[in-house]
């Protein structure tokens, strides 16, 4: 699937006729709305007295200096650095001069490349002044991408945590609780680097409720949560710290920066894209197509295969019974679900796949094969969890194609393993990385 907004098709697949292409369409709307030239050129200064410094980090850091390199006037010095996920870089628009280094990084596990550059954006921040302007690029991915560990914590140790709150369940809220705290960098630390110089945060939300404190960790905003809030995430999830670093959050040394700070006077922020713009533009296509649209929420959150059970009764309750909506429809959702990763019995096979495939599984196992109801899930930034796809599709055949090749999706369930089952049965969502990020899309389509 293209999902270069030149490339989409003129025409709306036929939701009846072709179901399948229909929702691969919707999603690829839905990713194009979210593209940082739709948004950017809205809130830009003008140049100001002094220079203009970019930084920034996402998954959509790399589309985002470009369309600002595309932006910003041909005339007026700019320079800086954004680091983004390894492959994340499209390709250059012919005849777009570069003016800002774009590096690339480990993504969702911090690596050596994502320390180092975080270390040169913190470099670039000293010498700035009143006079100049800070232009900060924001997007999902930036917590993983832009690390830089506290004092006496190494990056094995960040290493570690990471990969024990991906795999505890834990919220996206709570995980960057906990990165902000085990940071020097993130949770307003970059903005109090950037003092006295203007910074205007341009950030692409991917987070239930679009809160910019927790995008990216919000290394320009300032922080709510606490050490103590930290401390009790760890505790909650079984993870264990340093000597040191477990001392230094229980006496409040590792403290970020709150509301009312002065490092943050005079320092704004604009969503650019957020979830809520990209399934309205979905919906508005559907529509348009005659099909009537309920959109759930763009805030969703919970265990990915017990949000799949949900959806799966509420589209089973449309098919059978008409209620609580009307047959045809679509119903949209999004959000940020979460995937806990079961312990299995030595020797197991690793699962393999992330929450928009285990969404799927959880609604294909509910959904019970029922006749009339299509659906895709899928990550608008093109990568489910650290696979190649960006989701699954499930059909009403799903679960019989599953069962003549002798799979049992219970069994797939318990090891986590939504990749292998919808490779098997050639329902994976393949897109490449789409070089924005507004999280989880998912549509059932009812017929």
């Amino acid at each position: 699937m293209t999902l270069a907004p030149q490339n989409l098709p003129n025409a709306t697949p036929d939701p009846v006729t072709a179901p399948a292409a229909f929702l691969e369409h919707l999603y690829a709307v839905a990713v194009q709305r979210a593209q940082p030239l739709h948004g950017l050129g809205l809130h830009l200064p003008p140049p100001p007295k002094g220079r203009t410094l970019v930084l920034g980090a996402g998954k959509a850091g790399a589309s985002m200096a470009q369309a600002l390199e595309a932006l910003w006037p041909a005339d007026a010095p700019l320079s800086g650095l954004v680091v983004t996920r390894y492959h994340h870089i499209p390709p250059r628009p012919a005849g777009l001069p570069q003016r800002i280094d774009i590096v690339e990084a480990a993504h969702p596990v911090p690596d050596a490349a994502g320390e180092a550059a975080a270390q040169r954006i913190l470099q670039l921040t000293e010498g700035l002044t009143a006079d100049d302007l800070v232009l900060c690029l924001i997007s999902g991915g930036g917590s993983a991408l832009l690390t830089l560990p506290a004092e006496g914590l190494s990056l094995a140790e960040k290493q570690r945590i990471n990969r024990a709150l991906l795999e505890s369940g834990a919220h996206i809220g709570e995980m960057n609780c906990v990165r902000k705290h085990l940071s020097r960098i993130k949770g307003g630390r970059l903005a109090a680097a950037c003092a006295p110089a203007q910074v205007l945060t341009l950030t692409i939300s991917d987070v239930p409720g679009d809160d910019p404190s927790v995008i990216a960790s919000g290394p320009t905003v300032p922080d709510a949560t606490t050490c103590a809030d930290a401390l009790a995430i760890l505790a909650r999830y079984r993870i264990d710290l340093p000597a040191a670093v477990q001392a230094a959050l229980e006496a409040g040394a590792l403290e970020t920066p709150k509301p009312g700070d002065p490092v943050f006077a005079g320092q704004t922020v604009q969503l650019i894209a957020t979830p809520r713009q990209s399934l309205e533009a979905a919906a508005e296509v559907a529509r348009a197509a005659g099909l009537p649209v309920h959109v759930l929420a763009d805030d969703m959150e919970g265990e990915s295969r017990e949000v799949g059970k949900v959806h799966a009764a509420l589209a089973r309750s449309v098919a059978l019974h008409g209620t609580p909506f009307a047959r045809p429809c679509l119903i949209l959702s999004g959000g940020e679900t979460t995937v806990t990763i079961r312990p299995q019995a030595p020797g197991t096979p690793r699962g393999r796949g992330g929450r928009a495939g285990e969404f799927c599984l959880g609604l294909a196992q509910a959904l019970q094969g029922q006749a009339g109801v299509w659906a895709l899930a899928a990550d608008t930034d093109g990568i489910d969890g650290v696979e190649d796809n960006a989701g699954a599709r499930v059909r009403p055949d799903t679960l019989a194609r599953a069962q003549a090749q002798g799979l049992r999706i219970d069994a797939f369930l318990d090891r986590n393993d939504a990749y292998g089952f919808f490779e098997a049965v050639g329902d994976l969502v393949v897109t490449g990385p789409t070089n924005t990020n507004v999280n989880d899309f998912r549509a059932l389509l009812i017929l």
